[in-house]
């Protein structure tokens, strides 16, 4: 069994309005990645991800990208905890 990985990120920029939450999560199902995903109030979006390496390399990517209207001006990354199946986009 690999080791699986859980990132906590904040992603800043034009990422509110531009259906972020669920481009992430259909990126993330497409690539086994479990989680969730939110707005905050302070318009950035937030969101846990755990997968395998690979699969967390290519969603932290896709952070950086966003769907086709976001502008991503910074992700700020940590390692975070917690066991998480599926994905979703939480209120």
């Amino acid at each position: 069994m690999s080791a699986q990985t859980t990132l906590h990120l904040i992603i800043h920029g034009r990422v509110q309005g531009v259906y972020f939450r669920d481009s992430m999560r259909r990126e993330a199902q497409k690539l086994g990645v479990a989680g969730w995903v939110r707005n905050r109030s302070d318009g950035t979006v937030e969101a846990v991800v755990q997968g395998e390496a690979d699969a967390m390399e290519a969603i932290v990517r896709w952070a950086h990208r966003g769907p086709e209207f976001a502008q991503v001006m910074q992700v700020d990354s940590e390692a975070a905890e917690g066991v998480y199946t599926g994905f979703e986009i939480l209120y």
